[in-house]
């Protein structure tokens, strides 16, 4: 029989989100990349009487692995090659000045700055900066062989190995992972239909309506903006990604009527999952009111008609005929999404990204450069970055520290931001590293040197795409070993090396949460609340535009799409501060409700909209004054606020008004203020 731990023994809440693993499907296709990109170089290696230059290879492979986390093949090009450049920059850099002792102190120090300002631009910048620091480290601290340029050669060219293995399949599956991204939109969609009327459920799809719609406008744009003209195929996808926002944006006023659609309407939506994902475009007869019928073939080999004869023509046939407003209004967006989906060409000239147009390459390339230097933010965590850094270097140059680079490898891991909370990050480093020396340690004491390095690599690689997606302490435990095995093959220590690698990871998680986290005051604030009053802000716009003399359907289309795409954003900040230790933790599980309540708002909002488009009388002047002011009043009500207090607002109207719904919401969110 189970026992209670005694109340002293229990867990604290915060320690057991930090140890609980993430749900995530295995990436089997990553696996082996891994394996064969991290294994062959050292085979190579060896076969060539040259196992340092195999290791550094394979070193450089790692690289191209951690890197791996696109679907799409041209976001796999970008996230692999770009962060190879800086790799091997920093490889140099680091090698100029190995055994400099205070220039490489100087050296180091700058190299961190550089890296953390330009981790602040995006994922693959953030990624970037990462493998610079990473190799500058490596190259100030272990003696590499060969000329200055064989180390920089050698580590990209086994990362662009994995990236080479990543391609092989792109002649046979172009345009596959865009659709499927695509198709992952609308199934998420149907979810979100499946669950309206049921508030439990459809919390939760929604957020992950967000996920998905991210996800995939982000494919999409960052591979249009590549092209000087408009792809056909992204286009195509641009337009049906677009043609489900309708959709969207009436299920919340379907969900605030508090009856379930009928079935047919989400089955409906993944029909048309399938249509997309499979290529099935310009076959149906009818589908969508007045969708004329086209018997042209598709001209993309990749969208080649699916003639399977157990798929229903035209999904909307069954739609049941609407007898409400939000009825009407649901019924009218399915259907233009299932005339967008069934249609083989599409005017680019007609296609509105939703998101704001994508510059080109070189502008936003100039523009990220002035935000870098002209941001507080990135300054701020290059300098936290660089001091951490700096003090790892002094301190291993004033003490005799074995194979020290591992201290500044440590906070190198450890102090990013952007990946999740830094104390977590530290608490699960040490951890993992625990984890992966007992793994190392076994491989060093049992494998001996030489071929049985290769099958060994074969079993260790696949296991870092494998467990990263379940947590940074899983990904450590599976790159420790992976690591050590790489190091003992350029200096031959053995298991010499487990005990100053624990010490190492010890002293490098201490300076990142003393130097890096306790002596900086925001590390013991939540940034949810500023955020959210942010988001309450940008949703009185929001009201204003929607409901304001000018119409533009694509304008507000956009500012929908960056409300949520902020309110998601506002979720996982939320998420990683519930790992943090309390204060921190508590006053972030505080925020939750009203983080709850502002997105509550932003549907009502959405709600009220679409009831006006079809057929509800608009709101007056002066009622969407008076909500805007409500808004506006709470948002700078929770920007002052360091807890939740009481914010005034005033939630009366005329009765009968399609804000009801909003001032009822801001009504709630004042009142959660109250309470705390």
């Amino acid at each position: 029989m189970s026992r209670e731990f005694p109340i002293g023994l229990t867990p604290p809440d915060w320690l057991v989100r930090n140890l609980q693993p993430h749900r995530a499907p295995l990436n089997r296709s990553a696996m082996a990349r891994a394996a064969l990109g991290m294994s062959l170089p050292l085979a190579i290696g060896l076969a060539a009487g040259q196992p340092a230059y195999g290791a550094l290879a394979s070193m450089g492979a790692l690289s191209g692995v951690i890197s791996d986390t696109a679907d799409a093949y041209r976001m796999r090009v970008l996230n692999i090659a770009v962060p190879q450049l800086f790799g091997a920059l920093g490889v140099t850099l680091g090698a100029a000045v190995y055994g400099h002792g205070w220039y490489a102190v100087a050296a180091l120090t700058a190299i961190a700055l550089v890296s953390g300002m330009i981790s602040t631009i995006g994922a693959v910048a953030s990624v970037s900066g990462l493998i610079l620091l990473m190799n500058s480290v490596i190259g100030a601290g272990l003696p590499l062989p060969g000329a200055w340029w064989v180390a920089p050669a050698l580590m990209t060219g086994g990362g662009l190995l994995v990236l080479a293995l990543a391609l092989l399949a792109w002649p046979l599956r172009a345009g596959i992972p865009e659709r499927a991204a695509v198709a992952a939109a609308y199934r998420t969609v149907a979810d979100l239909l499946a669950a309206c009327g049921d508030p439990g459920r459809y919390v939760t799809a929604r957020y992950a309506v967000t996920q998905s719609l991210n996800r995939s406008y982000d494919t999409i744009l960052s591979h249009r903006a590549r092209h000087h003209g408009r792809s056909p195929e992204l286009t195509r996808l641009l337009a049906q990604l677009n043609a489900i926002t309708p959709v969207v944006e009436a299920a919340p006023a379907v969900h605030l009527t508090g009856r379930p659609l009928p079935v047919e309407v989400p089955e409906a939506v993944r029909h048309l999952a399938e249509v997309i994902e499979r290529g099935r475009t310009g076959a149906r007869s009818h589908i969508g009111r007045g969708t004329p019928r086209n018997l042209n073939p598709p001209r993309d080999p990749n969208l080649a008609l699916d003639t399977n004869p157990d798929v229903d023509p035209d999904p909307t046939s069954h739609l049941p005929a609407p007898t409400t407003e939000t009825a009407r209004a649901m019924d009218h967006a399915v259907r233009h999404a299932a005339g967008v989906a069934a249609g083989p060409d599409v005017d680019p000239r007609g296609v509105d990204d939703h998101l704001g147009g994508f510059a080109a390459p070189g502008t936003r390339t100039a523009r990220a450069a002035r935000g870098v230097l002209l941001s507080a933010g990135s300054w701020h965590y290059g300098l936290r970055l660089a001091v951490c850094i700096g003090i790892a270097q002094a301190l291993v140059s004033l003490i005799a520290v074995p194979r020290s680079y591992w201290v500044a490898l440590t906070i190198t891991f450890v102090l990013k931001p952007d990946f999740g909370s830094v104390f977590s990050r530290a608490l699960l480093r040490a951890l993992g590293t625990v984890v992966g020396l007992v793994v190392a340690a076994a491989v060093l004491a049992e494998v001996p040197p030489g071929w049985w390095s290769v099958p060994v690599m074969l079993l260790l690689a696949p296991l870092i795409p494998a467990l990263t997606p379940r947590g940074y302490g899983y990904q450590t435990a599976a790159i420790t070993p992976v690591i050590l095995l790489l190091s003992d093959i350029l200096n031959h220590k053995g298991t010499a090396l487990l005990l100053p690698r624990l010490l190492d990871s010890l002293m490098g998680c201490a300076i990142a949460l003393i130097a890096g986290y306790l002596l900086w005051p925001e590390s013991w604030h939540t940034r949810v609340g500023d955020r959210l009053a942010d988001a309450v802000a940008d949703t009185a716009a929001y009201v204003e535009a929607a409901f304001g003399p000018k119409t533009d359907p694509a304008g507000h289309a956009r500012m929908r799409r960056r409300l949520y795409r902020d309110l998601s954003a506002i979720r996982t900040e939320f998420q990683r501060a519930l790992t943090e230790p309390p204060p921190t933790g508590r006053r972030a599980a505080a925020w939750w409700p009203l983080v709850v309540a502002v997105e509550r708002i932003v549907d009502a909002t959405t709600a009220a909209r679409v009831r006006v488009r079809h057929g509800s009388p608009p709101p007056s002047s002066a009622e969407i004054g008076q909500v805007t002011l409500q808004l506006r009043e709470l948002a700078e009500g929770v920007r002052r606020a360091e807890h939740l207090t009481a914010v005034r607002t005033d939630p009366t109207g005329p009765s009968g008004s399609v804000l009801e719904p909003l001032r009822q919401e801001v009504a709630t969110a004042r009142a959660i203020t109250t309470r705390h």
